[in-house]
């Protein structure tokens, strides 16, 4: 009997020693993430802006196996004992969590569009709701460049087959592709193995939003293949990588690309598009849009903003030293570029932001961020907006008070206005006017 209580006793023991602290840190993580969550939600930055990762409560066994995947870190949480979404803000779609997760309790996805005026109604095969008209890349909703290499591929290989019921021989060209970025070298290669008639417009040269990262920015996460070339192994490419990659492939391919050439005008007509461009008009039977979602960059509606010292992207950051630089914004983007900017010899880099402090930024840019401003090599001015872009100064409103801060150029990150009206204007329906496909 006292042998069977030992032993019962140290299983006892054992199990306490195991389950016990095991509980103790899954309440305390809950407890943190709940707390997570209702600063995210009371900030703004709880709800996505693009795709997000989807949980079906019903199969969520609560593991985190799906937290502890996501490389922003600072997505998603466990809230009552089930996967939920934190910052959804900050997902940008990796989807490692819907391939971790061991009982499929989560797709990474855009949810019911129907509620999203900010996404544009398409298909299975991501045609809009004007027939012929495709969207490949951000401008759907969904980023990331391999997702974008593949719907460039998805569009093209649909209306190759569309093309072979429906072809139109008096057009110019089956298909128009607007955009070389990933989703339009995609599709322009996919057009090309599939034998269609192309062209495709860049308002740029190649490159798409590649072009408007900084010098040597690691970019995607997971391997890619691309057509007619092949396999992307690596996680992670530099830009100037990326971009020499396309510029081999262009020409060993020997691709129809118009870069430069800006878009003015999509129309419909019966049977084709008519499609202007570079004050030219061009037509087919067939239109892909692989252009972005940024649009034009917004403006602060500051003095002197038309300034040549003032811009809008920052592409190399070891071109200024010993200067001082003020930094607008509050996103990834204006964050990076104030990194980049501290690091160079002699700079003073000063970061204006509307708000009390940066909340739409990845992890890892929030504590580079953080350390650098803890160091003073970036000082921070929370609740600021820029009032009058000088010569040599800035200035800027704090708290009801106008501050002077010395300046050589200025960078603005306020995002972008979205090429929507123009996409409306073609006639494409989006969430918020939602509206059932036509059939093909």
């Amino acid at each position: 009997m006292n042998e069977s209580y030992l032993i019962w006793g140290i299983s006892f023991a054992v199990f306490a020693a195991i389950i016990i602290p095991y509980y103790l840190s899954f309440r305390k993580r809950q407890k943190l993430d709940l707390e997570r969550k209702k600063e995210a939600e009371y900030i703004g930055i709880g709800a996505p802006r693009s795709q997000f990762p989807m949980v079906n409560n019903a199969d969520c066994i609560g593991c985190g196996s799906c937290v502890d995947a996501c490389p922003e870190h600072d997505v998603l949480g466990i809230v009552f004992g089930k996967a939920a979404v934190i910052n959804g803000d900050r997902c940008v779609g990796h989807g490692y969590c819907e391939l971790i997760c061991p009982v499929g309790a989560l797709k990474v996805g855009l949810g019911d569009v129907k509620q999203r005026p900010d996404i544009p109604v398409l298909s299975e095969f991501n045609e809009t709701t004007v027939p012929g008209l495709f969207i490949a890349g951000e401008l759907g909703g969904i980023s990331l460049i391999r997702n974008a290499i593949a719907q460039g591929k998805l569009v093209v290989d649909r209306i190759a087959e569309i093309n072979k019921i429906r072809s139109n021989p008096n057009t110019d060209f089956d298909l128009v592709i607007i955009g070389c970025g990933p989703a339009g070298l995609s599709a322009s290669l996919t057009a090309m193995e599939n034998h269609l008639s192309y062209v495709t417009i860049d308002q740029q040269d190649p490159g798409g939003t590649i072009l408007q990262y900084p010098r040597r920015k690691l970019v995607m996460t997971q391997p890619v293949d691309i057509p007619l070339y092949g396999r992307l192994d690596k996680r992670e490419y530099s830009k100037e990588h990326l971009l020499e990659l396309w510029q081999n492939i262009i020409q060993n391919r020997k691709l129809n690309i118009l870069p430069q050439t800006k878009l003015e005008e999509i129309r419909r007509h019966d049977s084709f598009f008519s499609i202007t461009a570079g004050g030219k008009e061009i037509t087919a039977g067939f239109v892909v849009l692989a252009m972005g979602r940024r649009g034009t960059p917004r403006k602060l509606g500051a003095v002197g903003e038309d300034r040549a010292k003032v811009m809008y992207q920052l592409i190399d950051a070891q071109s200024y030293e010993k200067m001082n630089l003020l930094v607008v914004g509050g996103g990834d983007s204006a964050a990076e570029a104030a990194i980049g900017l501290a690091r160079q010899n002699g700079n003073i880099v000063h970061l204006s932001y509307r708000k009390p402090k940066l909340f739409r930024i990845k992890k890892k840019n929030e504590e580079r961020i953080n350390e650098m401003i803890k160091t003073g090599s970036i000082k921070p001015i929370f609740n600021s907006n820029v009032i009058e872009i000088k010569d040599k100064l800035a200035l800027v409103a704090v708290d009801g008070k106008t501050v002077e801060i010395p300046n050589d150029y200025v960078f603005i990150f306020a995002g972008g206005i979205p090429p929507f009206d123009m996409l409306k204007e073609m006639g494409i329906t989006f969430g918020g006017n939602y509206r059932e496909l036509a059939s093909v």
